[in-house]
């Protein structure tokens, strides 16, 4: 860019418009040296997909995408009540970020209930520890979903070879078999899909 195209005069632009130089160097380096977006951690595989309002099954309503990342900062906001701070350490992400997945994911759901649409869950940009399906909980990824369990993070702090696998339709438990997550095993008495313990 030339300094006529910036400034009404060649006088305008040599008579001090240096600050308005600097400020529009400084947003030129902004777009170019922008930081690669982090991949959050996610410590739960949810086994619960898609959920869609009560009505004839011939309807089909609007859906809203929520990612796997969006839900998991619900979680760990509202159902392990951890403090946003605890909760981005967790995730290994900024303060910042993780107060903006939340605002976004609660206007998802908020549209989704007032508006009657169904919530389907996939996708996001997150890895899960370990991601062979030993990760924390004993669980590893599940569904479809874009870069979904390709990490290398570090153990979880859940699970490992130990525990149980519950089945959450009816609550029948079975011991876990290490190195199989227990998304892949259904419930002895009701056929549903296993979550680990």
């Amino acid at each position: 860019m030339t300094g006529k195209s910036l400034f009404s005069s060649e006088s305008d632009f040599r008579s001090g418009s240096w600050h308005e130089c600097k400020i529009i160097y400084s947003f030129a380096l902004l777009c170019i040296i922008m930081r690669p977006r982090k991949r959050r951690i996610v410590d739960f595989e949810h086994s619960a997909r898609h959920f869609r309002p009560f009505g004839p099954e011939s309807e089909i309503p609007e859906e809203v995408l929520l990612t796997i990342d969006e839900l998991e900062v619900m979680r760990l906001s509202f159902l392990e009540n951890l403090s946003q701070g605890e909760a981005a350490l967790r995730m290994e992400i900024h303060q910042s970020t993780f107060q903006r997945a939340l605002k976004k994911a609660l206007e998802k759901v908020t549209d989704a209930l007032v508006h009657g649409k169904a919530i389907r869950i996939e996708g996001g940009d997150y890895r899960m520890p370990r991601g062979d399906g030993t990760g924390p909980a004993g669980q590893g990824p599940v569904g479809g979903g874009r870069n979904r369990g390709q990490g290398k993070g570090r153990g979880g702090r859940f699970g490992g070879p130990d525990g149980n696998c519950v089945c959450p339709a009816c609550g029948y438990e079975t011991p876990h078999t290490p190195g199989v997550s227990c998304s892949q095993v259904k419930c002895e008495k009701c056929g549903s899909s296993m979550v680990r313990k």
